[in-house]
């Protein structure tokens, strides 16, 4: 009885192939999609800064509200193409241009909000948030815990936070205000830790398809833009 070899190695090496092909696209995938949060995080701050720096842009805004509800609409707009329309956000340079200019409204908006704030302030959650999302994103990245599969967690945790964000809107209590900025940080940071292991793929039970980079991309600066302005929230609030 004779075996014939070349019909089990074929499937294995094509199966080795295969792996790490995907695994290939996988890493390409996830640079892309860092390049693009990189690109949008340069233009958010830098527009953030300038309006902290600048205080004749500050006041000129203020005093002009019409661009910041151009803004939101123009983020609104985008946004609601981007999430629901997966063809346009599939679709190069649709895609490309949809989500810059959500970037320079959201920008203009964060911007707009930032300069209420003092400079060192700023900085401050500037660092508190780069060291919170570095660290975040290293242990997304090594952890053996599968948090894609708290899908539930993550959708109930959006409406507590809504209602818990009336409620303080309502109410006007400085601690009830703390608590708020307190919870979103944490929210937003659970919601970082799980959507860096939905790009990340492999092992994981939900994962992102390597066609969505701009989704993807888009999730996880609407992660950071959020941690950043809670806890600026949260410093602007222990300096009343």
């Amino acid at each position: 009885m004779s075996y014939d070899y070349e019909s089990y190695t074929e499937p294995l090496a094509a199966s080795s192939n295969m792996e790490f092909s995907d695994k290939s696209i996988r890493m390409g995938f996830i640079r892309k999609v860092y390049m693009i949060l990189m690109a949008q995080l340069t233009v958010t701050f830098a527009m953030v800064a300038i309006f902290s720096l600048v205080k004749e842009v500050n006041v000129y805004l203020h005093t002009h509200p019409a661009y910041f509800y151009v803004a939101l609409v123009g983020t609104l707009v985008c946004i609601i193409v981007l999430t629901c329309c997966g063809s346009m956000r599939r679709r190069t340079p649709h895609n490309y241009i949809f989500l810059a200019i959500f970037t320079v409204c959201e920008g203009f908006l964060l911007g707009t909000a930032a300069g209420t704030f003092t400079q060192n302030e700023i900085l401050l959650a500037v660092g508190v948030t780069m060291v919170v999302v570095i660290s975040l994103t290293l242990f997304a990245f090594q952890t053996k815990y599968d948090f894609t599969t708290c899908g539930m967690f993550v959708l109930v945790s959006v409406v507590v936070l809504m209602m818990f964000g009336l409620l303080a809107l309502i109410i006007q209590n400085q601690v009830l205000h703390i608590m708020y900025s307190c919870l979103g940080a944490l929210l937003f940071s659970f919601y970082l830790v799980f959507d860096t292991q939905l790009l990340i793929g492999g092992s994981h039970k939900l994962s992102v398809s390597p066609e969505e980079y701009v989704f993807a991309a888009l999730t996880l600066y609407l992660d950071i833009i959020n941690i950043f302005m809670y806890i600026l929230s949260l410093i602007g609030s222990r300096n009343n």
